[in-house]
């Protein structure tokens, strides 16, 4: 309750402030920026601004073009625009929140990866590039937008599970939660930055408070892909050996044929036990 009177004074506060700056705009120009900013959450498009204003979805443009070049708003895409900071002194700005961005171009999706880990503390790494998990079919997988990269992977239908709704402002997007977070980067440790990232996150997740392995296994059930259970393993056996029973559930679900710990790596030890190709670096570690 009083984090809501919190947001609903914020939200007035801004609004005064915003009406304050318009001041060197016309009057009509002043009134249309302020209904769309009050009637959307984040991101602007010609839908969105012709329906709050009752015009046609090409004045709706032209208006929007007009505002840009003045700097009231910046285009992300065609038809697609991010309002401008009231602090900002320019109109080439980095975005303020690349969630809501992502929820508005690549929905349905989620935050996911390296970027759920930071959200959830699992590491302490930053990370410029947002990951984004979505079940479009993008051309370009690594798009810059306004200064912000994009990391995107296509997921199906039944891999959207394991989910959490967080607020952004006015608007819910969609994050992996702890355990799906470790599950995506079991599947491709790309999406953890490479094997020795993700792993240094799996281990800061059995020591969070987010520790729950029979889920992590349930989830890996659900998803389907049998190389998980070779890598889960293994690094079980490897950092946390007081799992017997979980590792034993892993040794029951192994499939058939070999896996890399890290596709992308040159791997050249068999760990027979768990089908697992890896490098020799880590045989030779303790």
């Amino acid at each position: 309750m009083v984090y809501g009177k919190i947001r609903l004074m914020s939200e007035k506060l801004r609004m005064e402030y915003t009406m304050k700056k318009l001041e060197g705009l016309g009057s009509t120009d002043r009134e249309r920026i302020g209904a769309i900013i009050r009637g959307t959450k984040g991101t602007v498009s010609v839908e969105d601004a012709g329906k709050i204003l009752g015009i046609s979805s090409t004045e709706a443009a032209k208006m929007l073009a007009r505002w840009a070049k003045k700097g009231w708003f910046s285009r992300i895409r065609r038809g697609l625009y991010v309002p401008i900071p009231l602090e900002s002194k320019t109109a080439d700005m980095v975005l303020e929140d690349p969630w809501l961005v992502a929820e508005r171009l690549y929905a349905p999706c989620y935050i996911g990866g390296w970027s759920a880990a930071e959200y959830w503390g699992l590491t302490e790494q930053i990370f410029r590039t947002v990951v984004v998990m979505t079940k479009q079919k993008p051309r370009d997988r690594r798009p810059t937008i306004k200064g912000t990269d994009f990391f995107l992977r296509t997921v199906s239908e039944k891999a959207m599970f394991g989910l959490k709704s967080v607020w952004r402002g006015q608007v819910k997007v969609s994050v992996s939660d702890p355990t799906r977070t470790i599950l995506d980067m079991l599947d491709d440790p790309a999406l953890g930055g490479g094997i020795r990232s993700a792993s240094d996150m799996f281990k800061n997740y059995l020591r969070s408070e987010n520790t729950n392995l029979d889920l992590l296994i349930d989830y890996a059930q659900r998803l389907g892909n049998g190389a998980v259970f070779k890598r889960l393993g293994f690094l079980l056996e490897r950092f946390a050996p007081e799992y017997p029973d979980q590792i034993a559930r892993c040794r029951s679900m192994l499939t058939a044929g070999n896996a890399k710990l890290d596709p992308t790596l040159s791997s050249d030890r068999l760990i027979t036990r768990w089908r697992i190709w890896v490098p020799t670096s880590w045989i030779k570690e303790n």
